[in-house]
């Protein structure tokens, strides 16, 4: 099977979002052949080139959503050409400016919109990517003048948002700089037309989304032009992280205005629904993406969720040791990036409250960052100070010097040179955050055998399943009467351990993440009619023209020679072509039908 992997900001890069997950899929699936078309988000992850590719990779093809277009021929174009512009991306513009909720029911479409701005952004994403695929792209005019006037004609419409009637100039300018950006997936020459030496997405059999936001884009036009079917995957919510965005700022720096704001979380909102509604399956990776997907119009019965892969192994023989050693048994760790969203004020404040209960017990923080401390002078410096004033140094007796119960670390030095040294120092493992998506960490630490003790949020509930503790996030004295309970009982915390690792192992490795895809894949293939001009005859389309069982390896895939009973290919051996490397462009002979020849129990009849 041909796949084409869509990806923002990850894989194939170095470094970024879900690209280890990504690494593991396609490693993990080597029966199969991945092109690979890639975003990048920014000049550095550019500039760090690529990682280690498998040989099942056939294609890799980037392109940037930063910095200035790439000029291609066409430009605005004629009058006629400005004309379908207005009108398209008036639509768009119409869509993103309309007013909340009028006149269709809630869970129809992006929160609080309509179905029918619903049918005129998606009229309009298509409208747009006709005009780039006829004249080569519209990078220039979604920067134009023109598209700045159109945009304020819609947001001075009667009834649009008030924040959106108070747009400026420059907030408009920002506005549509960033849907260049995000539409930038129209203008790429990556989807062909099923015919010459590189096809592109034409010549995929399936297209697998591995975020959401302007890497579905892509998806949704091979979905329409040649009916190529769409998985999309979520293990982070894309909507939500564009909001925070928003609210934080392009740079991480002061928000952005508020007309920007809101027509930009118009558009995402928009955009996660057209997702959503054209996707044959969706594969979130927790209930907190799903309940995310499901406000959005995604449907039930297309949701499935997949937890995400991670390797135990690394972590195989701190889990199988157990619990933790004398001396260790009374240690609290913390594992993670320190900043504000983890909270690491919280959990000093309930580690003062541990010590008046339970003197001997100590706090490891350990900083997952790698290189220099880009916000030293910033919230690290500030957990510091604070760890200095609740807990000054402390010495046994006038000889002794004195030593502080709070240490801060850095993964990689001597004490814990890799992760399972880090979960491994301690009794008891914290996450003590007031936002998260999927608590990678809880995971790793649930692979070490540790007892954990959390805060309410994300998918924690859902990850721990009750082998550890959680208590409400923003609440140091919860925290603090948790930790307590767990360092007071030995046995409990060893069980708990136990308990957790026996969870972990079951639903989040490596091994069950690439079965369940492997089963998706396949699944969709059976489902998916095949186009009949592709096997050179006319007319509607043709089910099963090359059948998904084709594609598992092993014995029953052989054909009428082979010692397999499984459908085969027509033809002598030597002219059958081997079905996972067949190219979809290229013309397959058709199936046997079923029933023909005679079956195992029939030759023996």
């Amino acid at each position: 099977m041909r796949v084409g992997l869509l990806t923002e900001g990850g894989y194939p890069y170095a470094t970024g979002d879900a690209r280890v997950w990504c690494d593991r899929l396609v490693r993990g699936l080597a029966q199969h052949e991945f092109e690979v078309y890639a975003l990048g988000r920014d000049p550095g992850q550019e500039a760090g080139g690529w990682g280690d590719l498998p040989r099942n990779v056939g294609w890799v093809r980037t392109a940037p959503l930063w910095g200035e277009p790439e000029r291609r021929p066409g430009g605005r174009g004629g009058r006629r050409q400005r004309r379908r512009f207005a009108e398209h991306f008036g639509e768009l513009a119409a869509a993103i400016s309309a007013p909340y909720g009028s006149g269709a029911p809630h869970g129809s479409c992006a929160p609080g919109r309509t179905t029918v701005q619903a049918d005129r952004f998606a009229n309009a994403l298509h409208g747009l990517a006709d005009l780039a695929r006829e004249y080569g792209g519209l990078s220039a005019a979604l920067r134009s003048e023109d598209a700045v006037r159109t945009l304020e004609r819609a947001c001075r419409t009667l009834g649009a948002p008030h924040s959106a009637q108070r747009a400026r100039v420059a907030d408009l300018l920002t506005v549509t700089e960033a849907l260049e950006r995000a539409l930038r997936p129209l203008s790429l020459d990556w989807y062909g037309d099923g015919a010459g030496g590189d096809p592109g997405l034409s010549g995929v059999d399936l297209c697998h989304a591995a975020t959401g936001g302007a890497a579905v884009l892509p998806g949704l036009l091979a979905k329409r032009r040649f009916g190529t079917p769409l998985l999309l995957t979520e293990y982070g919510v894309r909507l939500r992280e564009c909001y925070l965005a928003g609210a934080a700022g392009a740079a991480g720096g002061r928000p952005l205005p508020g007309p920007v704001r809101t027509l930009l979380a118009a558009f995402h909102g928009l955009l996660a629904a057209e997702a959503y509604a054209r996707a044959d399956l969706i594969t979130p990776g927790n209930t907190h993406t799903r309940r995310w997907q499901e406000r959005c119009g995604a449907e039930r019965e297309r949701l499935r969720t997949v937890y995400p892969g991670m390797d135990a192994a690394r972590f195989a023989e701190v889990g199988e040791r157990g619990a933790a050693q004398p001396g260790d048994d009374r240690t609290l760790v913390w594992v993670g990036r320190i900043e504000p969203p983890k909270d690491v004020i919280a959990l000093l404040h309930a580690f003062a409250e541990v010590r008046r209960w339970q003197p001997d017990a100590r706090l490891r923080i350990i900083e997952t960052r790698r290189g220099d401390d880009p916000e030293a002078d910033g919230y690290p410096a500030h957990c510091r100070a604070l760890a200095d004033h609740l807990f000054p140094d402390e010495a046994a007796d006038a000889h002794s010097t004195g030593d502080n119960p709070v240490s801060f670390e850095r993964l990689g030095d001597p004490e814990v040179p890799t992760l399972a040294d880090a979960y491994g120092a301690g009794g008891v493992v914290v996450l003590s955050s007031v936002v998260e998506g999927f608590p990678v960490g809880l995971v790793e630490a649930m692979f070490c055998g540790r007892a954990t003790v959390s805060t309410d949020v994300g998918a924690v509930c859902e990850v721990i399943g009750g082998t550890g503790l959680v208590v409400p996030p923003r609440n140091p004295r919860a925290l603090a009467d948790a930790c307590l309970a767990l360092l007071s009982d030995a046995e409990r915390c060893a069980r708990l351990g136990a308990a957790a690792r026996a969870r972990a192992l079951e639903l989040f490795t490596v091994e069950q993440n690439v079965a369940a895809f492997r089963g998706i894949y396949l699944e969709l293939m059976s489902h998916c009619p095949v186009r009949r001009e592709e096997v050179g005859a006319g007319g509607g389309p043709l089910p099963f023209a090359r059948p998904a069982e084709a594609h598992v390896p092993g014995r029953w895939t052989a054909g009428r020679d082979g010692d397999g009973f499984g459908h085969w290919l027509p033809g002598p051996p030597a002219a059958r072509p081997a079905p996972e490397h067949t190219p979809t462009w290229a013309t397959p002979p058709p199936p046997e039908p079923l029933g023909v020849g005679p079956r195992p129990s029939e030759e023996g009849a």
